[in-house]
């Protein structure tokens, strides 16, 4: 059974790199796509292409850290498709990368805008009209390994991605009674620009001078080479179709990395181990576990 098929999936940062690649998979199984993007250029070249291939598409230009964009993006949606079943969270920046001195808070602010609250926006737009309807969907946020592992001198990016694997695992746990699926797409490197997001970065996030933003030419360098050698978004896509169709909470795509989760959660069970040992908890080594 093809559990896509005449569905209707939102996706933001719809224009290029993962988010074009999933409209092109989640397209070719059956679905209505709507790609939303703040680069209206390479939106329109995104839609030409999927219309190119016999996809349903409608574009939407979005700035996903305005909450009323996201609202008018899920009406168009409904006027053209008339069903909304599926949001993939996934715009997203790096930011300009620095240490703790170098990193303004118009940077925070940007990289927090859009990589947390443009999921918070995307969901809250996009849930109500996939309960309304009652025959269940996905809400697919994507994050990063970053999420799960250091990123050196990507503090905010790091951040936000840990935010959103947190989100998603409370929204999965809220949404199943709802037949709403979530997910956490968790990509390494790929083949996309991330490392180039200062070409999208408003107005308003500019013009703090600190004395220290890292140059989009010295980070984009540092990047440059893991990104263009990182893996096709294509593949990305089909693991998540493929992740999708499993019903898995956590979509991992890089197997090697594994590694730097696995290393991380011991020396989290190492850390409780030693608070049994603890002389300043030896009252306290039977508190309960409080239930919900």
């Amino acid at each position: 059974m093809n559990i896509f098929q005449d569905k209707t999936a939102v996706i933001s940062g719809g224009a290029e790199g993962i988010g074009l690649a999933v409209a092109q998979a989640l397209g070719a199984r059956g679905m209505n796509i709507v790609i939303a993007d703040i680069n209206v250029e390479q939106l329109q070249q995104a839609e030409e292409s999927l219309s190119a291939a016999g996809i349903p598409v409608l574009a939407a230009e979005l700035d996903v850290a305005n909450a009323s964009q996201w609202q008018n993006v899920a009406e168009q949606a409904l006027a053209r498709f008339g069903k909304l079943h599926m949001v993939v969270n996934n715009a997203g920046v790096g930011g300009s990368g620095g240490t703790i001195e170098e990193t303004d808070s118009l940077t925070w602010q940007w990289v927090l805008d859009v990589n947390l609250m443009g999921v918070v926006h995307g969901t809250r737009a996009i849930v109500p009209h996939i309960k309304a309807h009652g025959e269940g969907g996905w809400v697919v946020n994507v994050a990063s390994m970053a999420g799960f592992t250091s990123l050196p001198l990507a503090t905010p990016y790091s951040a936000t991605k840990a935010a959103v694997v947190a989100m998603t695992e409370n929204w999965a746990f809220e949404l199943e009674p709802e037949g709403i699926h979530a997910c956490v797409l968790c990509p390494g490197f790929a083949q996309t620009r991330i490392h180039k997001s200062e070409r999208n970065r408003p107005q308003r996030y500019s013009g703090e001078a600190t004395g220290g933003n890292r140059s989009e030419e010295e980070l984009g360098g540092m990047l440059a080479k893991v990104v263009e050698e990182g893996m096709p978004v294509a593949a990305v896509a089909e693991r998540l179709v493929e992740a999708l169709q499993a019903k898995e909470l956590y979509v991992f795509t890089h197997p090697t990395y594994g590694v730097l989760i696995t290393s991380r959660f011991r020396n989290v069970e190492e850390a409780f181990e030693r608070t049994k040992s603890s002389e300043a908890l030896a009252d306290y080594q039977d508190f309960a576990m409080p239930s919900f």
